[in-house]
């Protein structure tokens, strides 16, 4: 897989596979909040009744001190713990083992037919009880797991250089217009652009000062590209073009006016719309966390697992955290407004401080109000 492999396939091969990464911490949380998102992740070991159960079991929670998280039944029942009666865990991990079954069927023949019908048959499921399952335990349905592979696939091998017409069919699409009709929100520029590094591609910017320090602000014909501080001009202008190495670059253009003017007295105080337009390249997860970005309210903040479980997928916090980090558009797409768990205020591509007072910022504009 190339360096752009979609976080939403990752993190739900994770959640199949048992190869999330989970703190004792974000186990209790998701056991104490019933979270079914997180059966079949882990099963939570009552040492006072030997007993385990899967996080969402309706029983009532016993003290901390008595909880032990493990990664599977097998290896809590090695640990001489009996299965809850009353939620069956182990009932949850053979349907996360046939949602592995079916995710390794897909990625081994991509290019055939992959219906419901076709996959239901390799694990003797029903096509609706098999859609039930796999979108219960990915939180997407087998058909958007199937396309999102599709799009790694023939994403890696144009930028190899395979042709376009090759790379389509090789990564399982009959069609070339199955490619082009996602291309805008999949690639943000059509397949021959994309496998060009850009080329072609016009981007206007215009650089604006700030009470946080210059601002960069770069758009396509179809929206906002980059919005990003920096130090200064000189600086701002190599990193965009590091960014776009192959793209034709204008500064100074009128037409990013409105858009310059709407961030900046969003720096004075004013909410930004948030319809502005975005063109940038993002996977399916990507898009799904900053769409939930752009719903916190202003002068509110959430936490990286606050995110998650909004998202339906409270495993991957760590899969936010690169999401909110990859974002191109401050304050379009508000990942300053995500922090730590206790409040820290964790990461940011243009820098604590700045986070720091967008934050305060935030904060007492919403109190004055």
């Amino acid at each position: 897989m190339n360096e752009t492999l979609n976080k939403t396939i990752n993190a739900a091969v994770d959640v199949v596979t048992g190869a999330t990464e989970l703190s004792a911490e974000r186990c209790w949380q998701a056991f104490q909040a019933r979270d079914a998102g997180a059966d079949g992740t882990f099963v939570v070991a009552v040492r006072s009744t030997g007993i385990y159960c899967r996080p969402s079991c309706p029983a009532r929670r016993p003290k901390r001190e008595n909880v032990q998280f493990l990664p599977t039944p097998d290896v809590a029942e090695r640990a001489g713990y009996r299965p809850c009666l009353r939620c069956r865990p182990r009932e949850m991990s053979a349907q996360a083992e046939t949602v592995q079954r079916v995710c390794r069927y897909i990625d081994e023949h991509l290019d055939e037919t992959l219906d419901l019908q076709t996959l239901g048959a390799r694990v003797d499921m029903s096509a609706g009880h098999l859609q039930r399952t796999f979108k219960r335990a990915l939180g997407l349905a087998p058909r958007d797991y199937v396309e999102a592979r599709r799009r790694e696939r023939f994403k890696a091998r144009v930028k190899e250089g395979e042709p376009i017409a090759s790379a389509i069919y090789e990564a399982g699409f009959g069609s070339s217009s199955r490619v082009y009709a996602h291309a805008t929100s999949q690639l943000g520029m059509t397949p021959g652009v994309y496998r060009k590094g850009g080329q072609g591609a016009v981007i206007r910017y215009t650089i604006a000062a700030t009470p946080l320090g210059p601002l960069l602000v770069a758009a396509t014909d179809r929206g906002l590209c980059s919005v990003s501080f920096g130090e200064n001009a000189a600086e701002l202008e190599a990193s965009l073009q590091r960014e776009y190495p192959a793209a034709q670059l204008q500064s100074g253009d009128l037409q990013l006016r409105g858009w310059v003017t709407a961030l900046i007295r969003y720096l004075e105080g004013e909410p930004l719309n948030a319809e502005l337009p975005i063109d940038v390249q993002a996977t399916a997860f990507q898009t799904r966390v900053w769409k939930e970005l752009q719903a916190i309210p202003y002068g509110e903040t959430r936490s990286y697992s606050e995110i998650a479980q909004a998202i339906g997928r409270p495993t991957a916090v760590r899969a936010v955290a690169s999401a909110c980090a990859a974002n191109r558009v401050a304050l379009v797409i508000p990942c300053h407004r995500v922090v730590r768990a206790g409040g820290a205020p964790g990461g940011y591509r243009w820098g604590l401080e700045r986070k720091r007072a967008l934050l305060r910022k935030e904060r007492r504009d919403q109190a004055s109000r």
